[in-house]
């Protein structure tokens, strides 16, 4: 169930690959928000290291290039899919400095944590929007495990 927008400011994130978890932390270390995540895959695994946030976009166009060769899309030519709920990459992309990596919502809420992702972070709409209400650019993003 979406929650009330927050009002805490994210200083870091931390994506644990292993637990398959997102947590948040304001500038004095406290944790302030936490979540489960898909995250990465065999194919497309996400990256390790220390990243930042370069922008946040609500309601995104999903693009899709062939170039990705995500596994299970059969598609030669790009295309796009509109912004809403229903969208590959949900209600929200938080866009990474790792090229091609971001932070997003899903369509399909029950299988966060259980299932693979294709490189990014995806957690549920509700999650993500509550993510992307405490980031900004150059929250720093590091990813571990």
């Amino acid at each position: 169930m979406p929650q009330k927008p927050r009002h805490s400011r994210v200083a870091k994130v931390v994506i644990d690959k292993n637990a398959r978890t997102l947590s948040a932390f304001d500038a004095d270390g406290n944790l302030v928000a936490f979540y489960p995540a898909s995250i990465g895959s065999a194919e497309k695994p996400a990256p390790s290291g220390e990243f930042k946030v370069k922008s946040v976009a609500h309601n995104p166009t999903y693009r899709y290039d062939p170039r990705f060769g995500f596994k299970g899309v059969k598609a030669q030519h790009k295309f796009t899919i509109r912004p809403g709920p229903k969208s590959p990459v949900g209600v929200v992309w938080i866009d990474l400095s790792a090229p091609s990596y971001g932070i997003h919502g899903t369509p399909s809420p029950e299988k966060i944590g259980k299932t693979e992702s294709h490189g990014c972070i995806r957690l549920t709409n509700w999650d993500a929007l509550d993510l992307a209400g405490m980031v900004h650019r150059g929250t720093v993003v590091d990813f571990v495990g």
